[in-house]
């Protein structure tokens, strides 16, 4: 009787917690159905039809550029985004080019009108000139690094953004720029001269895709990240799944389509897989990309986008002091810190950090004592220190604080390269006092 009567008070309760799990399984599922929704074969099928020399190199305003264009919209238009370009249409017109714009209205209503800007250039140079290409000229330069992998990415994302159930709570804008290689022109045109339909929107965010086709050893390069407070950790929870390495370079530099964004005041981030010896020559071709590597990119993108896009905080502030930030400020920031000879700096756990001002919440690790516990678990110096015992840090004197205050075991969450690792710690015993 005890137990039939236990199991009928609670049964409403249990059923309740069962449908709650449901429900969490289920959204999981869905965002597992959409990430996983990006794929490699998709990406060369965009990639290979603006690569193909019928296009003859997509400059900005020729006739192969505006076939690029009308790809393009073929493919949005079949997810169903408004678009967002002049009078009810998804180009914006400029001389001779076009951006083409197309709108994820936002779900919530207290943040739909903040706008994220997902961008990429869909322009190359052409058959190449003395201005623009390391040669030969004369020849189509179908870059399909330089950008059709950047386009193909910014596709593939946008697809599996319209599979989620619900919309993000902010809006998103992607945006395929034109002009480019002609000095930023689509993506500065944008900013001076808004679309009618986008003009209650206030810009929050923007993201920028340029040559991500060459993936080389899971190794992705970040530009922008100083652009706000704490968008390095940010990028770093949205990595999880793609688990790639993230090279955080702080150049900034007018070479893409995220430059203009800076200067307007609105926190950015690029992605990039680097240069190669094709860059701007007609070799830049199909055969030559990644297409393995475009898919785990363009699902860090997703990830990251949707996470943004959905977050709760307040909108983030743009860092005037990531203007002036270069590799020379990132040297002296994460520099090992100096001991002098002879003294021991050993401590409870043998670690040494720095404040990052533009990351407050992940200080910097720049010393480690030999032998110590932290050295015994694999911590390295660059490392940056996340969070204790899963309670993320607040800056440097919370983590000194609780690291005081832990007890003899304490798990650290580190992020390494842009990749979350947990490391364990074992605090040694103290010796009692030597009598004398």
């Amino acid at each position: 009787m005890i137990r039939i009567f236990f199991f009928l008070v609670n049964a409403p309760l249990l059923v309740f917690v069962f449908g709650v799990t449901l429900e969490v399984v289920a959204a999981d599922r869905t965002l597992t159905a959409a990430h996983e929704s990006i794929q490699a074969v998709d990406a060369r099928r965009h990639v290979a039809a603006l690569a193909d020399d019928a296009l003859e190199g997509r400059e900005g305003g020729s006739r192969g550029g505006r076939a690029a264009g009308t790809y393009i919209v073929g493919e949005i238009e079949k997810m169903g985004l408004q678009p967002a370009g002049d009078a009810g249409i998804f180009y914006q017109r400029f001389g001779t080019m076009r951006n083409i714009l197309a709108l994820l209205p936002g779900s919530d209503p207290t943040v739909a009108q903040e706008l994220i800007v997902f961008g990429a250039h869909y322009d190359h140079v052409g058959y190449g000139s003395a201005h623009n290409s390391y040669g030969p000229t004369g020849l189509i330069h179908n870059g399909a690094d330089d950008n059709a992998s950047g386009v193909a990415g910014l596709i593939e994302v946008a697809e599996a953004l319209q599979q989620m159930p619900n919309a993000p709570r902010r809006s998103i804008l992607f945006a395929f720029w034109d002009g480019e290689e002609k000095g930023l022109l689509g993506s500065n045109h944008f900013l001076r001269v808004r679309p009618e339909s986008l003009k209650q929107f206030s810009i929050v965010f923007s993201v920028n895709l340029d040559m991500i086709g060459r993936l080389r050893g899971e190794r992705l390069e970040v530009y922008g990240s100083r652009t706000a407070e704490g968008l390095r950790i940010a990028l770093v929870k949205s990595n999880t799944r793609a688990n790639l390495e993230l090279v955080f370079d702080w150049k900034i530099a007018d070479d893409s389509d995220h430059y203009p964004f800076i200067v307007a005041r609105i926190p950015t981030l690029m992605f990039h897989t680097g240069l190669h010896d094709q860059y701007h020559r007609p070799s830049d071709d199909v055969e030559l990309v990644n297409f393995d590597g475009i898919e785990p990119v363009a699902r860090l993108a997703f990830d990251f986008l949707r996470a943004l896009a959905d977050d709760p905080h307040p909108r983030r502030s743009f860092r005037a002091q990531s203007r002036s930030e270069s590799a020379a400020s990132r040297h002296t920031l994460e520099a090992p810190a100096l001991v002098s000879p002879g003294r021991i700096e050993r401590g409870r756990w043998g670690m040494g950090t720095r404040q990052d001002p533009g990351e407050t919440a992940s200080p910097v690790v720049v010393r480690i004592t030999p032998g110590s516990p932290v050295a015994k678990a694999g911590l390295l110096v660059g490392d940056r220190v996340l969070a204790i015992d899963s309670v993320a840090l607040v800056d440097q004197a919370d983590m000194v604080a609780q690291l005081a205050a832990a007890d003899d075991h304490v798990t650290l969450d580190i992020d390494r390269k842009g990749r979350t690792l947990q490391l364990s710690l074992e605090a040694e015993p103290i010796a009692p006092p030597q009598k004398r």
